[in-house]
Parts: C-alpha cells; sequence; structure tokens
C-alpha cells in the first residue's frame, strides 16, 4: 500500500480536484471527512483540524468546492482518498440549485405564505408522527412526548424518509393520517421528523409532491427533519419548524409543569374570585336587613295600613248604594208615565198596521169580482200559456171555489 501511495504521490500531487460535498461530517476530533463527486465518480476526502480553522466559510452537503491537497491511499481499507490542504467554495451545486428552484416556484404560488400558518392546537388530545418504524428520531419524539404528556395518546404512521421509495410512502402515511383525522378526529397535530443527514439523505423532504400534501393537511403540521442547520422544503411549507425532532415534540406537547402551574394560576383566581363575590352577597344582604329592620315592625304597619283601606273601603261602597237608591226611586217616579206613553205609541204603530194589512186582504179583491186560478196542485195560473184543452182547474170566488175544466 505504501508503495501505491508513494507513486500517486509522486505522478500527481498536489492535486486540486471540483467536486459537490457529499457526506460532510465533522470529528470531535476537529477533522472533516466528506467525500467530493461528479457525473462520473467521487473521492473520499480529509480535512484535518489544522487546515479546517483556516477556512473563511462553512462546508455543507451539495456545495461544489475546489480542493488542493495530495492524492493518498487509506492502509487499513486501501482506500484512495485525498488530503485536503485547502478549501473554496466554487458553486451552489446541482442538488441545491434544484432545491433553489423548486422553492422559487412553490413560493410564487403562495404556498410558504405566514397567512396560511395555523396555531398549534394549545392541549391536543391525540398527536401523530409520521417518521421511520427503525429511526432515532421516533424514539426522541415518543421519549419527549412521554416525559410531558404521557396522558396524550400517539398514533405513528410509519414511511421510509429515505431513498427512492420514500417521497410515495410519505406521501401515502400523510394522506393515511388526513383520512382518519376525517373520520375519527384523530391527530389534532402532525409531527413530520427524521434525523439528520446529507442534502442527498434529506432530499426526499424537497419532493415536490411531498411538500403539495404537506400542504393540503387539514391539522397543523410540525416538520423536525434534520439538525438546526438543515432546512428542507417541507419546512417552509409547514405551519411550524422545529430544528430536531425532539424539538417538534417539545413544541406540540408543553411540559406538564406547565400546565400544573396555569391550573394554579387559575385556581387561585377562581378561589379570588368566589370569596370576592360571597363578601359581595353578604354586604348586600347587610344593606337589605338594615332596610327591612324588624318584622313585627312591619307587620304592624301593614295591619294599620289594612284596617285604614278597609274603612276606606265600607264608606265607599255605603256612598255608592246611597246613590243607587237614590237612582232608583227617581226611576221609579219616572217609570209609569214613560210605560203609558211606551204603550199608546205601540197601540197606534198596531192600528196602522192593520189598517194597511187589511188594505191588502186578497178577499177584498175577490169581493170586487175578481177570481183565483190554480191548477190541482194549487200553483196560481197567471196567463193563458200555463194551461191546455181539458186540464181542471180551480177558480176560488168570494165565498168558495169551482172545479172548472179548459175548452180551448
Amino acid at each position: 500500500m505504501r508503495a501505491i501511495a508513494d507513486t500517486l504521490a509522486a505522478r500527481f500531487n498536489p492535486v486540486t480536484v471540483r467536486g459537490e460535498i457529499s457526506g460532510f461530517s465533522r470529528a470531535a476530533s476537529g477533522h472533516c471527512y466528506f467525500s467530493l463527486k461528479d457525473d462520473t465518480g467521487q473521492v473520499r476526502c480529509a480535512l484535518f483540524r489544522r487546515s479546517a480553522d483556516q477556512l473563511d466559510f462553512a462546508p455543507r452537503d451539495g456545495q461544489v468546492v475546489e480542493a488542493l491537497g495530495k492524492l493518498d491511499v487509506y492502509g487499513p481499507r486501501g482506500d484512495l482518498q485525498l488530503i485536503v490542504d485547502s478549501l473554496k467554495p466554487a458553486g451552489q451545486g446541482a442538488l441545491f440549485e434544484q432545491f433553489l428552484r423548486l422553492k422559487a416556484r412553490l413560493e410564487a404560488e403562495g404556498l410558504f405564505d405566514a397567512a396560511r400558518k395555523r396555531p398549534l392546537p394549545a392541549q391536543p388530545r391525540s398527536i401523530g408522527v409520521v417518521t421511520s418504524l427503525g429511526a432515532a428520531a421516533l424514539r426522541d419524539v415518543v421519549t419527549a412526548l412521554r416525559r410531558r404528556v404521557p396522558h396524550v395518546p400517539v398514533v405513528i404512521y410509519p414511511a421510509a424518509v429515505q431513498g427512492a421509495q420514500a417521497p410515495a410512502e410519505l406521501c401515502a402515511a400523510l394522506q393515511s393520517a388526513y383520512r382518519r383525522h376525517a373520520t375519527t378526529g384523530e391527530s389534532e397535530v402532525l409531527l413530520l421528523v427524521r434525523g439528520g443527514g446529507s442534502l442527498e439523505d434529506l432530499w426526499s423532504f424537497n419532493d415536490e409532491t411531498l411538500v403539495r400534501t404537506v400542504a393540503q393537511s387539514p391539522m397543523p403540521v410540525v416538520c423536525g427533519v434534520g439538525h438546526e442547520t438543515d432546512f428542507t422544503l417541507a419546512d417552509f411549507v409547514a405551519d411550524l419548524r422545529a430544528p430536531t425532532p425532539t424539538a417538534a415534540a417539545e413544541l406540540c406537547a408543553p411540559a406538564r409543569e406547565v400546565r400544573v402551574g396555569e391550573l394554579a394560576y387559575l385556581q387561585e383566581r377562581l378561589s379570588e374570585a368566589v370569596l370576592g363575590g360571597i363578601d359581595q352577597r353578604a354586604q348586600r344582604l347587610d344593606r337589605l336587613g338594615q332596610r327591612l329592620g324588624r318584622p313585627s315592625v312591619r307587620v304592624h304597619d301593614s295591619r294599620q295600613q289594612l284596617t285604614g283601606l278597609q274603612h276606606r273601603l265600607r264608606g265607599a261602597l255605603l256612598l255608592a248604594a246611597q246613590r243607587a237608591d237614590s237612582r232608583l226611586q227617581g226611576l221609579q217616579s219616572l217609570m209609569p208615565q214613560a210605560l203609558r206613553r211606551a204603550v199608546a205609541q205601540h197601540t197606534q204603530r198596531l192600528q196602522r198596521c192593520e189598517s194597511a194589512l187589511g188594505h191588502l186582504d186578497p178577499q177584498l179583491v175577490l169581493e170586487r169580482g175578481y177570481t183565483y186560478l190554480t191548477d190541482t196542485q194549487g200553483l196560481a195560473i197567471t196567463r193563458c200559456s200555463q194551461t191546455q184543452p181539458g186540464q181542471s182547474v180551480r177558480a176560488r170566488l168570494a165565498d168558495g171555489e169551482l172545479e172548472l175544466t179548459v175548452n180551448r
């Protein structure tokens, strides 16, 4: 291996490599490890602490850089690696440029507008978590929720969080949560979480279909993907971004101690309000008692007032009776004269009616020589057209009736 390393060093070093950073990490020793890749391949790189401390920028996944260093072979694994002496930015990288273009387009559509953001429920009755069943993020979230709100049920909607199948599975898990929320009210708030990683590892959360699916959520969504410095498009469309999965759990589940403190404060206020209300009513009762005085005195005064009213009532009734008697006597004295006058008037009217009725008596007409003809049924005959030859008729005369037969 040493001979191979010496041959590489003699023929190629120093070298300049341009590529996109992938899998960047910084160890506790201060050394940095990553890969540089392009369309044709990739090479492992090591940036030791002395060179890393001289950088004037913070390398990140997806960033295109130019690295100056020496090719070497890492003996324990036999891997080719580049020992980087200096590093400088050379561009944003294809993935990051794609990220920026999609972000700009979705932002222009209004998917990231602050007006779309909804507040989290103060005390959710159930919490949903969309993540991988094997993810460390799930353990962190469940641990935080058990510590802060052990009484709140947690519903897991499993999905892959990395790889080609992850976007479709994440969308399916979200849609399942939406349907169950619509039918049963399950999961009043939804956590979309996973741990940190490279830009490629988190790329599923930049998928356009996933972003639009998050935007359709009927309940608030908290996105806790990666570490504090990691940003995905799912963070921008969610109602709230959390720097870590644990922080996402803490944001939607206030600590039990906080709720207990709030309840204690409300209990104190309620006690003060109740005691204040009792004091006010006691004072009002005292005032009413002073106005009421001794009941016996009020009863005595009421009895005197009642006696006075009774005397007044008797006097009024006696006076009314006297007035009625006087008026009755006056009417009695006037009644005979009025009665005689009324009888005389009715007698005269009756005589006039009898005279008028007498003039209309049919008998008087018959006495003057007229005859009243009827058919056998007693119907009056007033026209010749009402008869026919041979018909029997009756003639009423002044002194009786005749049976007649019509000849023609």
